[in-house]
């Protein structure tokens, strides 16, 4: 809802302050009657999938069970207006829909980063940033929550000017607008509540491979220490060894892969570093309390409670 927000009151505000309509916005959606948001608001929907204008800029706004949300129907509906020549955007995890339709193919974008690594599995088209927003031709992409604002406020100072655009964020008491070159993600000494410029390039170099994890012994001698130093290090400042730290990232990811994804549980193991899915099993159990295929099988049984929106 906050994505959904952040697209909507941005435009509302430019009319406002320009006092005169310079933008207008119908919500459309499969049936035509009502979104429902993982919050319970409910949204009366404007029109169905019907035929929009060729000028039209279509933003798909997503929430949790992406991919079951998005059905056929919504596909179809994409790929004919992209046809037809309209600008299409995807709000937090409505990329994944835009995704999904094929029209990410060969274009830089982005998703909120907790669905950063189902989707790098399952679109090895799209160039994948961590970007807070990614404008790409005619092909449009938030991370979602406040960045929404951001992408807003450019697409106003581009269409409009900064003045306008700088207006809108003071109504919004909106002091720090963010571009597209800004990252969505807190820095790694921000998140871990240390500053060591050591142990962050570590961190950094265990996020970017979970699928081959790099062994202490290498990860010390990268940035110039001792296997011993590195353990101290992180012990001192995380509580933890590195190996321990490691792992976490592991099973954190493929917790992630599980819930969003349809990957088997064999692919996931693999996906994560893990060399037998029992050995996944076993780590997975002593860090969670629950097996991987518990762990899809309890996800699996709800049902979903988000629609998606199109504004």
């Amino acid at each position: 809802m906050l994505a959904f927000a952040g697209a909507i009151e941005p435009l509302r505000l430019a009319n406002q302050v320009a006092g005169k309509p310079l933008y207008s916005w119908r919500l459309a959606g499969e049936g035509g009657t009502e979104a429902i948001c993982s919050n319970g608001v409910a949204f009366r929907l404007d029109m169905g999938l019907e035929e929009i204008e060729r000028e039209d800029t279509v933003f798909v706004c997503g929430g949790l069970d992406v991919a079951e949300a998005t059905t056929r129907g919504v596909l179809n509906w994409l790929r004919r207006e992209a046809r037809r020549g309209a600008t299409i955007g995807g709000l937090c995890t409505g990329s994944w829909s835009v995704a999904k339709a094929g029209l990410l193919d060969g274009k830089r974008a982005t998703i909120h980063w907790e669905n950063q690594d189902s989707f790098l599995e399952e679109f090895e088209q799209v160039k994948l940033t961590k970007s807070v927003f990614v404008i790409d031709g005619n092909r449009i992409t938030t991370a979602g929550g406040t960045a929404t604002i951001d992408l807003m406020l450019k697409l106003i100072a581009a269409d409009h000017g900064e003045d306008l655009a700088n207006t809108v964020a003071d109504q919004l008491i909106y002091n720090t607008i963010r571009t597209d070159q800004d990252a969505q993600r807190l820095s790694i000494p921000t998140r871990i509540g240390v500053r060591h410029p050591k142990l962050s390039q570590v961190i950094q170099m265990m996020e970017a491979n979970i699928e081959e994890p790099i062994s202490p012994a290498d990860l010390a001698e990268d940035v110039g220490m001792s296997t011993r130093q590195l353990e101290r290090l992180f012990r001192r400042y995380l509580n933890r060894s590195p190996k321990r730290y490691y792992m976490e990232l592991r099973l954190q990811k493929a917790r992630n892969l599980l819930m969003q994804t349809d990957m088997s549980v064999i692919n996931v193991a693999l996906a994560c570093g893990f060399a037998s899915p029992s050995h996944f099993s076993k780590c997975y159990r002593a860090h969670y309390s629950t097996t991987p295929y518990r762990e899809r099988g309890s996800h699996g049984s709800h049902p979903a409670a988000v629609q998606r929106l199109s504004i």
